[in-house]
């Protein structure tokens, strides 16, 4: 039986841990949905070289966060996992490493954090989840 590639593509699974650096280069392809080295580089805060942005963007690649299209002569780079699996991999290994792996905990935290930011809306929002999670056995 033929083994899984450890990058494969399930919509569930996050791609290997990211360094600083690497984090940066997500964030800059996340929030603007595709980009070039150039634009990356350009982006990021106290930017290494022209070549080190190029060799991340590669072995982003190689570890499944990242995908290419050519653009001329050009490398126009984008995102390979999705938001919300990307989201679901950070949220994971804040909660892991900083809670103790408690969910309460952390979102005890974030409601510490946000005390008088949250308008009635949200609070009933996340009263609704919290009662969905009991229902559910969670």
């Amino acid at each position: 039986m033929p083994r899984k590639k450890p990058n494969s593509d399930s919509p569930r699974k996050a791609p290997p841990h990211l360094s600083r650096r690497e984090r940066q280069i997500m964030d800059v392809i996340y929030q603007r949905g595709r980009a070039t080295a150039a634009e990356v580089r350009e982006a990021m805060p106290d930017a290494p070289s022209d070549s080190a942005v190029r060799t991340l963007l590669r072995i982003l690649e190689d570890k499944g966060h990242l995908t290419h299209e050519k653009d001329g002569v050009r490398y126009v780079y984008l995102p390979k996992t999705s938001p919300d699996v990307a989201r679901e991999s950070a949220l994971s290994h804040v909660v892991k490493t900083f809670f103790a792996g408690s969910p309460a905990g952390a979102a005890a935290a974030l409601l510490d954090m946000s005390a008088g930011d949250l308008g009635a809306d949200e609070l009933d929002r996340l009263e609704k989840l919290i009662e969905q999670a009991r229902r559910e056995g969670r």
